[in-house]
């Protein structure tokens, strides 16, 4: 077994669910609270505009029109850089992160040390998010559990040297951001995910395989191994 773990490489497309170690029962109990408040949002028309740097297709939108809540920012008089998600003395809970106090409730029970980025992105417009990479270092690994609390949003990972999709088929994930792209195909009706970036606790990282080459892999060796070892 020990020679699988060690022998075992990327799998892409692919994902790791999350769904043994979180409460989805208590996480799918959310989705009417969530969707009552997201809907507050809309009808205010104040949040900002997802945007796709990193994307597959040249002439994919820069601003597809998927909108964003933002539950923690960085701290005043601190720019925003996207590696620096998981630099969680740097985050401090937004004014936004009151409205939805449930959330943040089961947030608290996720295995994570510490957070960084809280983020909410939802639609209601019919629009998809076309194929993305978060960033381009391969070096680096972010920690974070993206969840949903019901199936309607079609969320896929993409392998792009044959354009197979892969669609997340649970209510929550951890997969490779810099290997492989990723999306969300456009669907009639309100649709919404969240992203929680931060540290998982020590007694977690113990159950991963963490790459020592081409971190950001990790979550791909981590499929790669169960594969292996069944």
């Amino acid at each position: 077994m020990l020679t699988n773990i060690l022998t075992a490489s990327p799998c892409y497309p692919s994902y790791r669910s999350f769904d043994e170690f979180i409460d989805v029962e208590k996480l799918r109990s959310l989705d009417s609270y969530l969707t009552r408040h997201i809907r507050k949002h809309i009808c205010d028309d104040r949040d900002d505009f997802f945007v796709n740097e990193h994307v597959l297709e040249s002439d994919a939108p820069y601003r597809p029109g998927v909108r964003e809540i933002w539950l923690k920012r960085t701290l005043p008089g601190t720019p925003y850089n996207y590696l620096d998600i998981d630099r969680t003395e740097l985050w401090q809970l937004t004014p936004e992160a009151a409205e939805f106090t449930l959330l943040m409730e089961f947030i608290e029970t996720l295995p994570f040390e510490s957070t960084g980025r809280i983020l909410l992105i939802y639609d209601e417009g019919g629009n998809s998010v076309p194929a993305h990479r978060d960033h381009e270092r391969p070096d680096i690994c972010h920690d974070f559990i993206w969840f949903r609390t019901n199936l309607r949003k079609p969320f896929y990972v993409l392998d792009p040297e044959t354009g197979r999709k892969l669609y997340i088929e649970g209510y929550s994930a951890w997969f490779d951001t810099v290997n492989q792209y990723h999306g969300s195909d456009a669907v009639d009706g309100l649709t919404f995910s969240v992203r929680v970036d931060g540290h998982f606790s020590p007694e977690f990282r113990s159950r991963i395989p963490y790459a020592a080459q081409n971190a950001a892999s990790t979550p791909a060796i981590w499929v790669g191994t169960a594969e292996a070892i069944n």
